[in-house]
């Protein structure tokens, strides 16, 4: 059964500050770039269905966040830990309120890896979907190539539903293999307990 008042549309594109116990996502500006650009290495844009900056230099952060949020039916936040630090990126990267589903995708640099930014980040942005903006559905699309993203998204609680075989072509001409994941409002209960236990100090 799908949430009886979504919100309006304007409001599933609107960059709104979250905070949690461990990390604050506030909306992706160029103001981010350089702190991205000296936590950043070689594989951290190596699975991004768009890519990432030609180089790992400030300036070319500023150009491809400005790319991020000129792209339609998305919104970008930056992803912070406790002193301000840049930790990576999480966005819906397409949200359809029309058919009531948001797809979230997440970049995070190697300071954040391993730690709480990740379930914390997917438990704000999946609480606003489902609590707030009445989303039915939230998907996940990873490169088949992709271990680690993959081994998180199963982590979450995502149900695997299949794979679009050459879905998309990265800027370097590789037509990668999207693995598609998702959790319906009706999952969300379960997913979110998940989310909750991980974000404890004895959570696995």
């Amino acid at each position: 059964m799908l949430p009886a008042h979504p919100a309006p549309a304007q409001e599933w594109t609107r960059p709104i500050e979250m905070r949690g116990r461990f990390v604050v996502l506030a909306a992706l500006t160029t103001a981010h770039a350089a702190r991205m650009a000296a936590a950043a290495d070689t594989q951290t844009v190596e699975f991004l269905a768009r890519g990432g900056p030609q180089q790992n230099t400030p300036e070319a952060w500023a150009e491809h966040i400005e790319r991020l949020n000129a792209a339609p039916h998305r919104v970008n936040w930056a992803v912070l830990g406790p002193a301000g630090e840049v930790l990576g990126r999480i966005s819906y990267s397409e949200a359809r309120p029309d058919d009531r589903w948001v797809e979230v995708g997440t970049m995070l640099l190697p300071p954040g890896q391993g730690t709480f930014a990740n379930p914390e980040a997917k438990l704000l942005l999946l609480t606003r979907a489902f609590e707030v903006l009445g989303a039915g559905r939230v998907q996940f699309k990873v490169d088949s190539r992709n271990a680690r993203s993959l081994r998180a998204v199963e982590k979450l609680g995502a149900v695997r539903e299949g794979t679009l075989r050459q879905y998309q072509v990265r800027p370097d001409g590789y037509a990668r293999d999207s693995v598609v994941f998702s959790v319906l409002s009706s999952e969300w209960a379960g997913v979110k307990a998940g989310l909750e236990r991980r974000l404890t100090p004895d959570g696995s």
